[in-house]
């Protein structure tokens, strides 16, 4: 069955996560557009500043303050969007939180917490718009775009629990997006996989290392995730990888796995430090992030635009790209082999 999404200007839009790093860049981003939005997160201050934003800007912003990793608060969300807007039309599960350091140091209540807002608040999020979209009857799909991440393919050490969780927001919305498909539910169901984004993520995440963290290159700005969310959510897409880099990542773990597991064992857990003493004792799993910042405070390059994102909106060109990817992915795996 062919979906048909409405164009974004006619949409009503949920963004979970709404007030910092990509959350923050696609509310913006999709005010532009004319959708009205509904923005969900923890703190009830920077969703009131971020709608006055938005609305003194000539946009429509409500908001409502829930924990997503809480399935009881998750419908007001729905309610909030039909007394609102009379209902919704694209729902962006984009809230999550991470936890640096080795997992062998990190508390049981830690790792409970970060699957609670990153892996549950995706599937309670998932499933209440699920319930509500497939009731639609106006001619239009729906969509549910859920934010995972490179590390939904490659696995990440030193950011081992945040991994698995994306390996899980992964394995739920192929599984969801299927079953909906089987009953013929009018609902667009993706998965956008952004490599390393210089959102203000890693001061925002748990840490135990004696160090405070960083992401690994290359980095990309925000507002490419925001670009790629947003195509998706009027063109049905399964997945979108965002950040040519990741792409990369992601090939070689599937063409040389062992070789990946050693690159990543001698190399990224190092990139994932800075060499200033970790002194933070404020982490988004306990409360919440009140900045309302798109982009981290590090001074380091940023790429701007990414060839293989922009390629992935046009079919022609992701197959060169992607062919192209592969071949070097091949050819380092044959380099190291010979080694």
């Amino acid at each position: 069955m062919a979906l048909h999404l409405k164009n974004l200007e006619n949409q009503r839009v949920i963004i979970t996560g709404a007030t910092t790093g990509i959350g923050l860049a696609t509310a913006r981003m999709a005010a532009e557009h004319g959708a009205r939005l509904v923005l969900v997160a923890r703190d009830e201050k920077s969703l009131r500043e971020l709608c006055d934003e938005i609305n003194n800007a000539g946009g429509s912003a409500v908001h409502v303050a829930v924990d997503v990793g809480d399935n009881a608060q998750v419908h007001r969300i729905t309610q909030t969007a039909i007394n609102t807007f009379g209902g919704f039309d694209t729902w962006i599960n984009n809230a999550g939180a991470s936890l640096y350091g080795n997992m062998l140091d990190i508390d049981e209540e830690d790792y409970h917490r970060l699957f609670d807002t990153t892996y549950w608040g995706v599937v309670y999020g998932s499933l209440e718009a699920a319930r509500y979209l497939s009731k639609r009857r106006d001619g239009y799909a729906g969509a549910i775009i859920n934010i995972g991440s490179v590390a939904s393919d490659q696995a990440i050490p030193y950011q081992g629990m945040y991994s698995a969780a994306k390996h899980a927001v992964k394995g739920f919305t192929d599984a969801l997006r299927m079953e909906l498909e089987h009953v013929g539910a009018p609902i667009s169901v993706t998965l956008i996989k952004p490599a390393s984004i210089a959102t203000p993520y890693p001061e925002h995440a748990g840490n135990v290392m004696d160090t405070e963290p960083t992401l690994p290159p290359p980095l990309y700005e925000p507002r490419i995730v925001a670009r790629s969310i947003l195509y998706c959510a009027e063109h049905p897409r399964r997945d979108m990888y965002v950040g040519g880099g990741g792409r990369l990542m992601a090939a070689m773990g599937h063409c040389a796995p062992r070789l990946m597991d050693k690159i990543m064992s001698a190399k990224v857990i190092g990139q994932q430090q800075t060499d200033k003493p970790e002194h933070r004792r404020h982490f988004s799993l306990q409360e919440p992030a009140t900045d309302m910042r798109e982009r981290t405070r590090y001074s380091r390059h940023v790429s701007k635009t990414s060839l293989y994102t922009n390629a992935s909106m046009h079919p022609v060109l992701t197959t060169t790209v992607l062919a192209g990817a592969l071949i070097g992915a091949v050819a380092l795996a044959g380099r190291g082999s010979k080694n």
